[in-house]
């Protein structure tokens, strides 16, 4: 499929009536996170230093990654106009680095590379498609479904550099679940968490984990539907070598549904606690 650009974008169609507060602040933090693709690409660059092909395509990702970084930030400072994304990048970059020095993979393996990087496209490409179809502003539904075609495409891209892989490494099916298990808990890391303070908070606010994590998450759990989870689920089954369509990924996409709305119901309630201390605090501090 011929890439799109970001000048394709209908920027003329956007429609403020339409925005949803909510969202806006979940595309800063994104915009961040997908703009820092030239590190991950350094990185993997490394990793498969005597992989030519591989590292042709992991150039052409990042060159995607960077875009979608580009696209969600034009669409926050239309959504936002006194938000300035470069300014909020700069602040990202200056406080948040992977380690550029590494010359083999953090998962152990070439193998567990590529699974990590799988589940990562899996998470973003359910998370842009439940974006899309939630919004109803027309550019960002737009940016959304590009945004999520492209993950989908990139899902494809590592998982099949990983089948290459894993035919040399022969990563048993338990070292192949570990390291999906580990991927997709690091969700909640300094990543996404820092992007969000950097997007949405001043620079005189320290910075807090528990609360940027809580403030993300708290948003971003109620845009997803079971639809976008029992999908997710069949691409991680591929991922680890397990049927992506059958009775055990139906059972763990119903167990997944329900851990992510316990969690979502968990951070919403400590947004609603902090809240309401914040609230406490303010007639004291203006007595």
């Amino acid at each position: 499929m011929k890439h799109w650009h970001i000048d394709q974008v209908a920027w003329d169609r956007f429609d403020r009536t339409k925005l949803d507060p909510g969202v806006v602040p979940l595309i800063k933090a994104a915009a961040m996170v997908e703009r820092n693709a030239a590190d991950y690409v350094t990185y993997l660059t490394r990793v498969f230093a005597e992989d030519p092909a591989f590292q042709a395509a992991a150039e052409h990702w990042g060159v995607e990654e960077t875009q979608h970084g580009d696209t969600l930030g034009r669409w926050g400072m239309l959504a936002d106009p006194g938000w300035d994304f470069e300014a909020a990048f700069a602040r990202y970059r200056a406080g948040y680095q992977i380690d550029l020095k590494a010359d083999a993979s953090i998962r152990g393996s070439r193998t567990g590379e590529l699974i990590a990087r799988c589940m990562v496209e899996t998470g973003t490409s359910s998370y842009y498609t439940a974006l899309g179809e939630a919004t109803e502003e027309p550019v960002l539904k737009e940016i959304c479904r590009l945004i999520a075609a492209d993950e989908y495409r990139h899902f494809k891209l590592f998982y099949d550099h990983m089948k290459r892989y894993l035919a040399r490494e022969n990563l048993s099916f338990l070292q192949r679940l570990k390291v999906a298990a580990g991927r997709i808990g690091e969700s909640e890391d300094d990543e996404l968490a820092f992007a969000f303070h950097c997007g949405n908070e001043s620079e005189d606010t320290p910075y807090s984990h528990d609360r940027c994590i809580a403030g993300y998450m708290s948003r971003a759990m109620g845009y997803y539907r079971f639809r976008h989870i029992e999908r997710g689920m069949g691409m991680v089954f591929k991922s680890i070598g397990l049927e992506p369509r059958g009775r055990l990924s139906a059972i763990a996409a119903r167990a997944a549904w329900k851990l992510l709305e316990w969690r979502r119901d968990r951070f919403r309630q400590e947004m609603a606690k902090a809240a309401a201390a914040n609230d406490a605090r303010s007639p004291a501090m203006a007595a």
